[in-house]
């Protein structure tokens, strides 16, 4: 009875910040706490996770141009900033919006609450004394944070010991941050064993991951078609999954390009990586309730894995043989919790990392199963999660313009040098002439072969005429529509000549206009279409 009370009046939310933050200290953290999920796998979440902006994680072997392309973003040196072709970057720098310029220093960094950083403490000083915050006031890091990573070496170097486990400090920032960005150099792809074990330290993270072949330009068409197939073979072999990753191809600094043939093509993907990286503000609160939904399911499958372990520990002799038995059949419980709780394979732990865990840990003192811990834990899943998701679409509709705003994001909005000015339908936006009509007598020739009657010609005779495009007919149709402006039916000779034009404007690639744009209304409709 109990039970159903609680689920008719359910608990009410202010945002989703707040939701989540209530729903983890609540049914979450009391199972990863009994089970030892912390120990296993990651840290506790603290209310900084929750209400922290949106990171970016920027990884990549040395040189590849990480702090460069962070430079380039903001349009603003950071403090603590070095660029280089050897290792310059040491440090892992969190780039944050301040009120003024200041490094804040690892140690200081970890004891600050209003910082999602305190559990980076467990690293321990060898870690922190490489960890700090770069503060600053730019435009760009009142939505987003910036976290750079030092360089991933090659060769010899990367045989030197950090001090500390480097792609552990990574998984967890992974965990964290809402965009993961690969940084390869075009001119010397190469990846190392570290980067390699780094990328699959990042394998459950694939939502989160984009790469960027940088330096394009430093390299001809066929040598960076080369490079790209390369890339792809490469990423295929280590992340060993059947989707492909988004690869962004350009030169993201403030050069001159040194190659610049494919200059349409880089300005093309810059704009569809700023168009993903804008909207990581807007997206921020369904990534986090992704991120507690994936938590939840591993801590479920924490707690059958530890309280089976605990099940078939002896309650008095032999224990430690028993303890040495039940991990190397690790793989065996891990079958029959799959068959026994409907579990997905995938939800797993990895078996050989979680079997090196064990070997540490004292199994007598593992926790039994406790049915209400994972009730409560179901309970947020199939109900609590579903509000929140309502939420989360609520907040959006509220906030539609959250967006990334200033530095190189300002460069490519609007004006002559915004993506696609001047080409495709909006091709002549700033001529005083009408552009159709450059073309006009060449589309005149065919219109007056279609037996126009009263100036016109009807949409049968121009459906013959358009269907030699061999465009579809939803493509056809909608042309129809914007170049009939008059919408009597008909086409006379300016209309015929503008359906032509975009026929011409679709078969080279560009996308049609939602509405006729003004540049393209045929002058004598011009007062008519503004009517209308």
């Amino acid at each position: 009875m109990f039970r159903k009370t609680l689920k008719k009046d359910p608990e009410l939310f202010q945002n989703v910040s707040e939701g989540l933050r209530k729903l983890y200290r609540t049914k979450l953290f009391p199972l990863e706490d009994a089970y030892r999920f912390h120990d296993f796998h990651s840290p506790a979440l603290e209310d900084a996770d929750f209400d922290n902006k949106p990171m970016v994680l920027l990884v990549g072997q040395y040189s590849t141009g990480k702090t460069t392309f962070i430079r380039h973003l903001m349009e603003q040196d950071f403090p603590g900033m070095r660029i280089g072709p050897e290792p310059t970057t040491d440090s892992f720098i969190a780039v944050m919006h301040g009120e003024q310029d200041g490094v804040i220093p690892g140690n200081a960094l970890v004891v600050d609450p209003k910082k999602p950083f305190r559990k980076l403490n467990a690293f321990g000083n060898a870690f922190l004394n490489r960890f700090m915050c770069a503060q600053m006031p730019n435009p760009v890091l009142e939505s987003i944070s910036i976290i750079d990573t030092p360089g991933i070496l090659s060769g010899e170097k990367q045989r030197i010991s950090r001090g500390y486990d480097f792609a552990a400090v990574l998984e967890w920032f992974a965990e964290r941050v809402d965009r993961i960005i690969l940084l390869f150099d075009a001119h010397k792809l190469d990846i190392s064993d570290e980067f390699s074990e780094v990328i699959r330290a990042l394998k459950n993270h694939e939502d989160k991951m984009r790469v960027v072949l940088n330096k394009a330009d430093q390299i001809s068409t066929q040598q960076l078609m080369r490079v790209y197939g390369a890339l792809m073979w490469s990423l295929g072999k280590i992340i060993n999954t059947p989707e492909v990753v988004r690869v962004y191809i350009g030169s993201f600094w403030a050069q001159p390009l040194l190659v610049p043939d494919n200059r349409k093509l880089f300005e093309a993907e810059e704009q569809d990586l700023f168009l993903d990286i804008q909207s990581l503000p807007r997206n921020a609160a369904l990534r986090k309730l992704n991120d507690l939904i994936k938590r939840a399911r591993l801590a479920k499958v924490q707690a059958y894995i530890i309280s089976s372990l605990k099940k078939e520990m002896p309650s008095v002799f032999g224990k430690e043989s028993k303890k040495k038995e039940l991990i190397a059949n690790l793989g065996e419980i891990y079958q029959k919790i799959e068959k026994e709780h409907q579990i997905s394979p995938g939800d797993f732990p990895k078996l050989e990392k979680m079997q090196e865990l064990l070997n540490g840990q004292d199994f007598t003192k593992f926790a039994s199963l406790k049915p209400k811990l994972l009730e409560a834990v179901e309970d947020m899943l199939a109900n609590d999660i579903a509000r929140l998701m309502a939420m989360v679409r609520q907040e959006e509709s509220a906030m539609p313009s959250q967006t990334v705003k200033g530095g190189a994001f300002e460069g490519t909005m609007s004006g002559p040098f915004g993506h696609g000015y001047g080409e495709g339908a909006s091709e002549g936006i700033d001529e005083l002439e009408w552009v159709v009509g450059r073309d006009k007598p060449s589309y005149d020739e065919i219109f007056y072969t279609l037996s126009p009657i009263n100036g016109k010609v009807s949409g049968a005779a121009a459906k013959k005429e358009m269907l030699k495009s061999k465009l579809p007919n939803t493509v056809l149709g909608k042309i129809w529509k914007l170049a009939d402006v008059d919408k009597d039916g008909y086409l006379d000779d300016e209309e015929f000549a503008l359906a032509n034009h975009l026929i011409k404007v679709k078969l080279e690639g560009h996308e049609l206009p939602a509405a006729l744009p003004e540049h393209l209304v045929p002058p004598s409709k011009r007062g008519t279409a503004l009517e209308a």
